[in-house]
């Protein structure tokens, strides 16, 4: 629990240093509210893969503008793993402690990269005293790109090029976001295709409810495996992703697959970031 504490510590003082992100609490003391509580979530703050989304997305919020803070080492894990694993006593425990630190801050709106944590904050968190405008960042994406405050270059680094967008369960099939993410994808100068198992008939990754931190249960084939597959399939070079463990699966699966040189994995947030002006 003390080298986690310590990592968890250690990138958020990273993220502050680099990248002008303040803490709730450097805010609060200076009187200052921000507009957006940026939840980063577990594995953007501890997977080094995910810490990449988390800087491209922390990245766009300073460049468009908008006033932003992280809770840093006072974040907890929402709850969800446990809670999908089983143990409500647990669960409740870790939900308690974020609420009552997010309701002393007077937190209004909350804005997360990980599906996991949008839909416990926003679908579960309020029958316990949690009662939040929670956003997905495909969804403020979204926004950013209808009001004209993110502008993408012309051309750019994915034009001509096929991406296939992978939906997430918890982002689809709980909370049926599907058009936001395509949306964002869509203003690129490329060409998006969808898998034969797309939106409400997408397939699961492999990770939801828990799955990413135990072994798989007997079958013929991994399920990030057979994802991937369909994936590639559509001839993308680029698998997009709105979730970070659906990101480490699919990566997982290229590799796999060996086609690490001819296919990426990214979230919406890295390839929006690389194509902003």
């Amino acid at each position: 629990m003390a080298a986690s504490y310590l990592i968890y510590r250690y990138f958020a003082i990273q993220i502050n240093a680099f990248m002008q992100v303040r803490t709730m609490a450097s805010m609060m003391a200076d009187g200052e509210q921000p507009e957006i509580l940026f939840w980063v979530g577990c594995a953007g703050s501890f997977d080094q893969r995910a810490q990449q989304i988390t800087r491209a997305f922390a990245a766009i919020l300073n460049k468009t503008g908008i006033r932003f803070a992280i809770l840093g080492k006072e974040e907890m894990c929402t709850g969800d793993p446990v809670r999908r694993a089983g143990n409500e006593f647990m669960f409740q425990m870790m939900a308690w402690q974020n609420i009552q630190l997010l309701n002393n801050y007077q937190v209004k709106k909350i804005v997360t990269a990980c599906p996991h944590c949008f839909n416990i904050l926003k679908n579960e968190y309020p029958a316990l005293g949690g009662n939040y405008e929670v956003i997905h960042h495909s969804s403020l994406l979204q926004q950013l790109i209808d009001e004209g405050r993110i502008r993408l270059k012309e051309g750019g680094n994915f034009k001509g090029k096929k991406i296939t967008y992978h939906d997430s369960c918890y982002l689809g099939r709980a909370n049926n976001i599907y058009e936001a993410p395509r949306k964002v994808l869509e203003a690129l100068d490329a060409e998006l295709v969808e898998m034969k198992r797309c939106k409400s008939n997408g397939l699961c990754c492999g990770a939801g409810g828990a799955q990413m931190f135990k072994e798989e249960e007997p079958g013929n084939v991994r399920i990030n495996i057979e994802r991937t597959h369909e994936a590639i399939e559509t001839g993308a070079t680029t698998i997009a992703a709105a979730c970070p463990f659906c990101n480490t699966m699919m990566t997982d699966g290229v590799k796999l697959a060996d086609k690490e040189s001819s296919v990426k994995v990214l979230d919406i947030a890295e390839i929006i970031e690389k194509e902003m002006e």
